[in-house]
């Protein structure tokens, strides 16, 4: 046997940034450690050993140990009055909490980094970690999902940017559609054109109203759908306005009672295409069912007279 064959394999040899980082970290528990040495933990020289550790694992693929040294490098943040940091930190162990497929950590985690923003007095920031919270866990958790983007949504209601929550009403809207939760989809729809009239964002509300009467006909609902243009058309701004016109159209179309007349009004509007595509998916499968289903049948005359005892 060759003499090279007899010598023993050494072991691999320890990432010089890993070693580096595990001393990081050994140090920095050391200085947050009470002991009998050390009788108050010292976050102002442990806090960026943490973010030091955590950047080197999170490069090393070393998911784990870099979310733990990243929600530590956040509780030494927030004991040095720097929750903006400690919420920074706090997003970063979210996200690797949810590569790690974690997702109720991943909750937890992000809307802590939510909490943290708001302490620095900053809304829009707070509300835009809890959206991308829910976007990180609405395939797996999407009733988690729903709660993070309405809380984000009345975050920002309450701070008079009703505007800045567009988007956010546009993704609990699209998760309700794939949830088959219309009615649900069309309340939301309403609440976001109240929303947009506050800002005085016309088109906005204008669409928004037009969508959640969509939503109630793909539904086959039609009493809701009649019911929520009255409602709408209470307000001059939609009455008058394109997107109430073609409400008004298809309206008239279902009154009818014509699949041919529905099909021909969203084929040939030049406003339908410019809602939202979720809505535009709806509106193009109108009517939905048969129409004689989504009639109420109202009893016939000698039906009356039959149940008529006196």
């Amino acid at each position: 046997m060759a003499e090279s064959s007899k010598r023993p394999h050494s072991a691999p040899s320890l990432d010089p940034r890993l070693t580096h980082a595990h001393q990081l970290v050994r140090k920095a528990d050391k200085l947050t450690t009470l002991s009998f040495f050390n009788w108050w933990p010292d976050w102002t020289q442990a806090t960026p050993l943490y973010e030091q550790a955590a950047t080197a694992y999170k490069l090393a693929k070393m998911l784990e140990e870099a979310k733990t040294c990243y929600e530590k490098a956040a509780t030494g943040q927030e004991r040095l009055s720097s929750p903006w940091t400690a919420g920074k930190h706090m997003e970063s162990a979210g996200a690797l909490a949810k590569e790690l497929g974690r997702i109720d950590e991943t909750v937890v985690l992000y809307r802590r980094a939510s909490e943290l923003f708001l302490e620095c007095g900053k809304a829009q920031p707070s509300a835009d970690v809890l959206g991308r919270g829910a976007r990180a866990v609405e395939d797996e958790s999407p009733e988690v999902a729903i709660r993070m983007y309405l809380d984000a949504c009345a975050m920002l209601e309450e701070d008079g940017r009703e505007q800045m929550a567009f988007d956010t009403y546009r993704a609990v809207v699209n998760l309700y559609i794939k949830l088959n939760r219309f009615k649900d989809a069309a309340a939301l729809l309403v609440r976001w054109g109240q929303a947009a009239d506050k800002c005085h964002a016309t088109q906005s509300q204008c669409k928004a109203y037009l969508s959640a009467i969509i939503v109630h006909l793909y539904d086959e609902d039609l009493k809701q759908a009649q019911q929520c243009y009255n409602d709408c058309s209470q307000m001059d701004v939609f009455y008058k306005s394109d997107q109430g016109e073609t409400a008004e159209k298809l309206l008239s179309a279902y009154g009818e009672e014509s699949s041919d007349e529905i099909k021909h009004v969203v084929d040939s509007s030049y406003i339908i295409p410019h809602l939202d595509h979720m809505i535009v998916r709806l509106a193009k499968q109108l009517p939905k069912g048969e129409l004689k289903t989504i009639f109420p049948v109202e009893p016939s005359d000698d039906k009356l007279n039959e149940d008529d005892l006196t």
